[in-house]
């Protein structure tokens, strides 16, 4: 793989609006053609070589193309959105939108995202080691469909409304999680796997799997308040992520006719 080097300067700004940082963007352009890409800071763009130092070598294609971003840039946004191949490593943390709406690929964050990351993700792995904001893999403002494939892995903890209107594909989350995992999750027809794959090793502190209608959610902490919506049908052995141990599986939500399945580790 080829790869570019962004070295964010000592230039100041507000907000960064950065949906060129992907490989998509980069392949097939000369290190100066990668410099004068535009981003934006309210409603004012600038080229991308005012912000970061750039260095490296282009790919022909995105497959062939790696991005590493060489520090923390918490006030950035968009970085690997759209993103269809290649690979975006940030040495730090980042703003909202990472991953959003991406379609292949990888993006490693060493530190944290701010809310919507992988929203509405279609293909691709997101790997976030640090925590995640809020509507991580959920639905754009406004939309009924959330993420609908790939992977995203957070090795932290994460905000409310994960996985809200989750059409496919799986999150799997180390630490905690606040209220909402999984709300309307499956409420979209026509998900490659039907609401998709939840699982979180810590607590949440309840309205998980709210008023979902179909997908899977693996809870290997504990729920402080359960949603009445979800009735008991057995308590089994379940193998998660190649461990297996005994859960409670309750099916759900019943005030939306639901037929969602919550797994809780008895």
């Amino acid at each position: 793989m080829e790869k570019i080097t962004l070295t964010p300067n000592s230039e100041k700004y507000l907000v960064l609006e950065a949906e060129v940082i992907t490989p998509d963007a980069f392949a097939g352009k000369s290190l100066e053609e990668i410099r004068a890409l535009l981003v934006w800071e309210g409603n004012t763009s600038w080229p991308l070589g005012k912000f970061f130092d750039v260095q490296g070598s282009t790919a022909a294609n995105a497959a062939d193309q790696a991005i590493v971003i060489n520090g923390s840039v918490p006030r950035v946004k968009y970085v690997g959105s759209r993103m269809t191949a290649g690979a975006v490593l940030c040495k730090g943390d980042v703003d909202m939108y990472c991953g959003a709406w991406m379609k292949g690929g990888s993006i490693i964050v060493k530190g944290n995202t701010d809310a919507f990351a992988g929203i509405q993700m279609e293909g691709g792995q997101l790997i976030i080691e640090g925590n995640a904001g809020n509507y991580l893999g959920a639905s754009y403002r406004g939309d009924w469909r959330g993420m609908k494939g790939g992977v995203i892995t957070v090795s932290g903890n994460a905000g409310c409304d994960l996985g809200e209107y989750m059409m496919g594909g799986t999150i799997t989350v180390k630490g905690n999680v606040d209220i909402n995992a999984g709300i309307h999750a499956g409420r979209a027809i026509g998900a490659k796997d039907v609401g998709g794959k939840i699982v979180i090793y810590g607590d949440s502190p309840g309205r998980v799997g709210a008023q979902m209608i179909r997908g899977n959610i693996y809870m290997l902490g504990r729920i402080e308040t359960m949603m009445p919506g979800f009735a008991l049908k057995e308590t089994k052995d379940v193998e998660v992520d190649g461990r297996t141990a005994a859960f409670k599986v309750y099916q759900g939500d019943r005030a939306e006719a639901g037929k969602g399945t919550l797994y809780v580790k008895a």
